[in-house]
């Protein structure tokens, strides 16, 4: 194999791991997490210091339990925009841009030979990177660089909470050859708190029936689905589960 096809290669598996490592912790990925260290190792697409920052994280799933795995998991980026890994959260958040966005990005996919498995949205930071896997080195840095910006959001919030998946992100601007600076983090609400039930009929206070005879809007508000112990989120391995 040549030099050029071996330094290909080994972008294409860095990136899968990568992504993997970004997946829900369930049972699977967990027992696969030395085979994932290895393949790192064995590439030598990173940094010796990028490295040693991934083996922690890789470490800290080892020694921690399934459940608190998987709970710090979704505690960290199912409950806060900051650390969202579905990109269009950042760029578009609840507008109707993002259905069009949506659907440009699967024609992307399928333009190169990928298609998502039911359920699974073409946004999610591990099924953005299994397509630039797929990509030669300069076309998947290029790709890395045009999402940089969100990417260093993702960083720093992730930063700003002290989590060592914030190593994953760090990665990432390293292959897009971008900088790994810190960018200011608008503080939010977590949520659980912004997508929070109200008190049925507002407690019949000032909140619920304004006036008597008067017309009352019905509100409907969404719930956060808790995965369950040992299941996968809506992040499933279907969709980018290539093998490095």
């Amino acid at each position: 194999m040549s030099t050029q096809a071996l330094h290909s290669a080994a972008h294409a598996t860095t990136l899968r791991v990568l992504a993997h490592l970004l997946d829900y912790p369930d049972a699977a990925l967990r027992e696969h997490l030395p085979d994932l260290r290895a393949a790192l190792h064995g590439q030598r697409t990173l940094s010796a210091a990028r490295l040693a920052e991934l083996d922690a994280l890789i470490d800290q799933l080892l020694h921690a339990t399934g459940f608190d795995a998987e709970a710090a998991y979704v505690d960290l980026f199912d409950r806060g925009r900051g650390t969202a890994l579905h990109l269009f959260e950042h760029v578009h958040g609840d507008s109707r841009d993002r259905g069009p966005a949506m659907i440009d990005l699967i024609k992307t996919y399928e333009e190169a030979g990928l298609y998502l498995a039911s359920g699974e949205l073409p946004d999610h930071l591990t099924v953005v990177l299994e397509y630039a896997s797929t990509q030669p080195p300069l076309a998947a840095a290029d790709f890395l660089r045009e999402i940089a910006h969100i990417l260093r959001s993702i960083f720093s919030a992730l930063t700003r909470r002290e989590s060592a998946y914030a190593c994953v992100l760090a990665a990432l601007l390293d292959l897009a050859g971008e900088p790994t600076k810190l960018v200011e983090v608008a503080a939010e609400p977590l949520l659980d708190e912004t997508w929070s039930e109200p008190a049925a009929f507002g407690g019949c206070s000032s909140e619920g029936q304004r006036s008597p005879g008067e017309s009352q809007p019905v509100r409907i508000v969404r719930t956060l689905r808790q995965p369950q112990h040992g299941q996968p989120g809506q992040h499933g391995q279907s969709a980018h589960g290539a093998s490095t």
